[in-house]
C-alpha cells in the first residue's frame, strides 16, 4: 500500500493516500465529541449532555489531547483509509512551525507503539507547501484556524531563527466578526458555527486602508437568513476581517500587518537569499482565498519598503485550484514518493533501537 499523508491543524485534519495532484480525500474536523468515563467531570464545551463533551484535539496548531488523537487516527486509518490491525502501512505527517521536540517525539511513539506502523516521515508545513509549487525555497505565509506562521525556506530547509509565529489565527477573525455584526444586530443571537459560514461567504478584503475606511460609511448592506429562520443585515462588517491582517490593532495586537512581517522576516536572512525567497511568496490556508486578499497583499508588497518587491508564487496548472487550502498536504504527497522508496524515513528497527529522540535525526 502507499505510504498516508496527514495534516491536522486546529479546524481540520486532511489524510489520505498520497496523491500529489489531488485533493486529501478526506477532511474531518479535529474538534471531538467525547464520552466522559464515570466520575470525570466535563472540562470542556458542554453538549446538553452530561456524559458528553466536545474536545479541541490541536489548539493554535499543536495537539493538545492525545487520547482524542489517537481516536481521530484510528478512525481515518482504519475506517476511511482502510488499514488492516497488523497489516499498517508507512505514514507521513506535515508539522507546523516550531513544533516542541517533545510533541514531536510524542507523535512518533504513538505511530510506532499503539499503530504500529512500518515507516515514519515528519516535515514542516512551509517546506511541503514550496514542494506543492515546484521550489525548494521562497517564502510562506500560512493564516491557519489558529494561527499565522510565516517561514523563509532555503533550499528545502526552514530558516528559524527569521520565521515568525502568531498565536492568531482564523479563529480569531471570525469572532472579531461576530462582536462587530452583534453590534449591527442586536436582537439577534448568532451561533459561532453560523459565523464562521458568514466569513466564508461574505469576507471581502479592501483593495487598500482609504478604501476599508470609506467603506465604514459607504456600503450595501445585504441580508442574511440565518439556518434558525432570524434574518440578519450584514454591511461593514464584511471587510474588517481581512483588514485585521493588514492592520492588526483591530484585533487588539500591538504588530506589524502581514506584508511588513514578511520583509522583517526575510531581512533577517542572509542577503544573497533576498530576491529568491520574496519573488517566491506563497500565501497558504483558507483565510489566504478571501475574496480581495491576493490582490491586496500584492498592492501594499508593491510599495513596502524593501528594495525587491514579493511577488506570490503562481501555482502549476495541473494542480487544483484550492491549493492554497491543502498545499501541505500536497506537498506531503510529493515528499512521500520519494523518503519512503529511497528508506529515508525513520523504520521501526531504527524505532526499537534508538526510541522516540530518533525523529530529531531523521526528519529535518
Amino acid at each position: 500500500m502507499e505510504a498516508v499523508v496527514v495534516d491536522y491543524g486546529s479546524k481540520l485534519l486532511k489524510a489520505g493516500i498520497a496523491s500529489p495532484d489531488q485533493d486529501p480525500p478526506y477532511i474531518i474536523p479535529t474538534k471531538m465529541k467525547r464520552v466522559l468515563e464515570e466520575g470525570e467531570e466535563a472540562g470542556g464545551d458542554g453538549t446538553g449532555n452530561d456524559e458528553e463533551v466536545m474536545v479541541d484535539t490541536v489548539v493554535r496548531g499543536f495537539v493538545s489531547d492525545w487520547d482524542a488523537m489517537e481516536d481521530l487516527l484510528h478512525h481515518v486509518l482504519y475506517t476511511n483509509i482502510g488499514w488492516e490491525i497488523g497489516d499498517e502501512g508507512q505514514i507521513l505527517f506535515t508539522e507546523p512551525l516550531f513544533t516542541p521536540k517533545y510533541l514531536r517525539e510524542q507523535l512518533v511513539q504513538l505511530m510506532f507503539e499503539t499503530f504500529n506502523v512500518s515507516g515514519f516521515y515528519a516535515s514542516e508545513q512551509a517546506v511541503l507547501s514550496l514542494y506543492a509549487v515546484g521550489r525548494i525555497s521562497g517564502c510562506t505565509i500560512d493564516i491557519g484556524h489558529g494561527k499565522i506562521d510565516v517561514a523563509p525556506v532555503c533550499e528545502g530547509a526552514v530558516h528559524h531563527m527569521a520565521s515568525k509565529r502568531f498565536e492568531t489565527g482564523g479563529v480569531d477573525l471570525t469572532n472579531l466578526l461576530a462582536q462587530e455584526l452583534q453590534k449591527s444586530n442586536p436582537s439577534v443571537n448568532i451561533d459561532i458555527s453560523d459565523v464562521e459560514k458568514i466569513k466564508e461567504l461574505y469576507a471581502k478584503c479592501a483593495s487598500d486602508q482609504i478604501e476599508f475606511e470609506k467603506m465604514q460609511n459607504s456600503y450595501l448592506p445585504e441580508q442574511h437568513t440565518l439556518p434558525d429562520g432570524q434574518v440578519i443585515t450584514i454591511g461593514k462588517e464584511r471587510y474588517i476581517v481581512g483588514e485585521a491582517l493588514f492592520q492588526p490593532q483591530i484585533l487588539g495586537l500591538e504588530e506589524y500587518g502581514i506584508v511588513e512581517q514578511l520583509v522583517s522576516s526575510v531581512s533577517n536572512v542572509a542577503s544573497e537569499y533576498h530576491r529568491q525567497l520574496l519573488e517566491n511568496t506563497m500565501l497558504c490556508g483558507g483565510t489566504a482565498a478571501m475574496t480581495g486578499f491576493e490582490k491586496r497583499f500584492q498592492s501594499e508588497a508593491n510599495v513596502s519598503a524593501s528594495a525587491i518587491r514579493p511577488a506570490l508564487v503562481k501555482p502549476p496548472e495541473y494542480m487544483p485550484e484550492n491549493l492554497a487550502r491543502n498545499s501541505a498536504w500536497m506537498g506531503g504527497a510529493i515528499l512521500a514518493k520519494v523518503v519512503f522508496p529511497q528508506n529515508q524515513h525513520v523504520t521501526k528497527g531504527e524505532y526499537d533501537e534508538t526510541g522516540p529522540a530518533i525523529v530529531h535525526k531523521k526528519c529535518f
